[in-house]
């Protein structure tokens, strides 16, 4: 039911007088009515003096809040997290990057100059690879490269030529040493590693120039072990090589032949085609790197 409305007390209608006619008086003024929340404030002071004290510290805490975040605390799932994280959306780089960027510093092409028969004029007989096993420019190389060279040029990684001395022959292996006459101030020289435990199947590398291109990189396993060669030029029968399929070419003689790690365990030798094309189709030879640094009167292991 509808109140009615409430009026604050005023002035009682004037009483009517004899031979006066009586006029009644209108209602007095109505004063604003008061706000629920000004009431709720008249009737609870105790209240009311509490909700504002509440209202003061919560704007208070937002204002501290706003002002000076809380930091989160870092917890090992959320270091996990990220890691995983990071690996997934990051593509590593492959073996072979990794082995090649490890050897490259090492690798130098060598070149065999002739001499015409009038003595006159020096042309390439051909390129091939080679490898730095000392940092005071030891180079190994197969024989062949640079067996009938009246002179032998070397092209550095950092791009410095040099001309270079045949120091070491061995025949039985197709290994040959030279001692390059200038070298790099930051020459670098390669790691080697036994091939005592190479096993079938396992990664392997070879850097050089095939057909004078590189220096390249070719990735492949090891397809054998104790494997022998016979020469079809001179029918010199070379043994205990390392047979992989990494492929190569004319021009990766004298190469590395090298692990994931871009650590050397074999000398690139020979390809087996048995037609008369020098190319490669899937089998290639090296001389264990143990041979090798004996030729070079390091032996590593």
């Amino acid at each position: 039911m509808r109140r009615s409305a409430l009026y604050s007390r005023g002035r009682p209608a004037a009483e009517s007088g004899p031979g006066v006619d009586s006029v009644a008086s209108g209602p007095p003024d109505v004063p604003p009515r008061p706000s629920r929340f000004r009431r709720f404030l008249s009737r609870w002071p105790r209240a009311a003096s509490a909700l504002s004290g509440a209202l003061a510290v919560g704007l208070l805490a937002v204002l501290i809040v706003a002002l000076n975040p809380s930091q989160y605390k870092i917890t090992q799932e959320d270091i996990d997290a990220a890691v995983l994280n990071a690996l997934e959306s990051v593509v590593p780089p492959s073996p072979a990057v990794k082995a090649y960027e490890a050897i490259r510093p090492s690798v130098v092409r060598v070149v065999g100059y002739r001499k015409s028969k009038d003595g006159e004029t020096e042309g390439a007989q051909g390129v091939g690879t080679g490898v730095v096993v000392i940092d005071k420019g030891v180079i190994l190389t197969n024989l062949h490269v640079v067996q009938s060279a009246d002179h032998v040029k070397l092209v550095f990684a950092d791009g410095l030529e040099s001309s270079a001395s045949l120091v070491v022959a061995r025949p039985e292996h197709d290994l040959a040493v030279l001692q390059a006459h200038t070298i790099p101030d930051d020459l670098q020289a390669a790691t080697m590693r036994s091939s005592g435990d190479l096993a079938p199947g396992d990664h392997v590398f070879a850097v050089g120039f095939p057909f004078g291109i590189g220096p390249s990189v070719s990735a492949g396993i090891v397809s054998g072990l104790n494997r022998d060669y016979a020469s079809p030029e001179d029918k010199k029968v070379l043994s205990n090589l390392i047979q992989f399929d990494a492929a190569a070419n004319p021009g990766n003689s004298g190469g590395p032949l090298i692990t994931v790690d871009g650590e050397v365990v074999g000398i690139v030798t020979a390809i087996l085609n048995p037609t008369d094309q020098a190319v490669f189709i899937g089998i290639g030879f090296a001389v264990p790197i143990e041979n090798a640094a004996t030729a070079a009167g390091t032996p590593p292991f």
